[in-house]
């Protein structure tokens, strides 16, 4: 093997070493941004309160038709 080769070959595996890292660098800002607007969207779902009906109303269920 010559070493014009060896040198092209190295250069190869760092550039697609590099590559791979820019990636996944990539998809880990990715994932974040996506995490920040899922609690965001979470966060913006308004509280449910208990509905405010009269105490006696539901207690009992007339059977009679």
């Amino acid at each position: 093997m010559e070493l014009s080769n060896i040198a092209s070959a190295v250069s190869n595996a760092n550039a697609t070493q590099a590559a791979a890292q820019a990636s996944l660098l990539i998809l880990s800002k990715t994932l974040d941004l996506q995490a920040e607007s899922a609690i965001g969207l979470i966060q913006a779902i308004p509280q449910v309160t208990p509905p405010s009906n009269p105490p006696n109303l539901g207690n009992s269920i007339d059977v009679m038709a």
